[in-house]
């Protein structure tokens, strides 16, 4: 797996620990030689492992929608840059273009990226997953939400087959790795 799509926050408003979480995996991701796909953002979660990623080396790969264009949020480190019309059309590009996805502590537009990558597995489109990195227990609600989808039959077969859960960076090293 060496083109990593990460889905993370745009805010500055959050804990600290989140974005010196984040550049450990961008410093992890140029070090070790792997793509950074992401949102293009110079905000929040996805500056900061964009930033570490490029101190590192990585390529990086930024997929833009025009809205973020207009405001001027932009990240100036893109080695490539698409163009997307919409957040659809990001979602469709960064999917595309990556192995897997990490979901780093995040909103409603990561959790709606997550989403998007598990529903189009589940019907045949793909067979990429979702690595969930779960920082201080952020996913933990989540994780239990999609248990309860299962055992209430709302979901036709283990959702395990479309997500994997990371609660150290050891342990999203070695699923990346794998």
């Amino acid at each position: 797996m060496n083109k990593i799509a990460i889905f993370c926050s745009a805010s500055d408003r959050i804990d600290a620990v989140y974005a010196e979480k984040a550049a450990e995996v961008g410093a992890w991701l140029g070090q070790t030689g792997k793509w950074l796909i992401y949102g293009g953002s110079n905000t929040g979660l996805m500056d900061a492992v964009a930033r570490a990623a490029k101190e590192h080396g990585a390529m990086i790969m930024g997929v833009v929608p025009t809205k973020l264009e207009e405001r001027g949020m932009v990240s100036d480190l893109l080695d490539v840059t698409f163009r997307a019309v919409n957040l659809s059309d990001r979602k469709d590009i960064m999917l595309q273009e990556a192995d897997v996805a990490v979901a780093l502590p995040g909103g409603v537009g990561t959790l709606d990226e997550i989403f998007h990558v598990m529903a189009s597995a589940t019907i045949g489109y793909h067979e990429k997953k979702v690595i969930f990195y779960n920082v201080n227990g952020f996913w933990n609600g989540i994780i239990d939400f999609l248990g309860g989808l299962e055992t209430q039959h709302f979901a036709h077969r283990p959702l395990k087959n479309y997500f994997a859960v990371a609660n150290t960076f050891d342990e999203l090293k070695q699923l990346l790795n794998s």
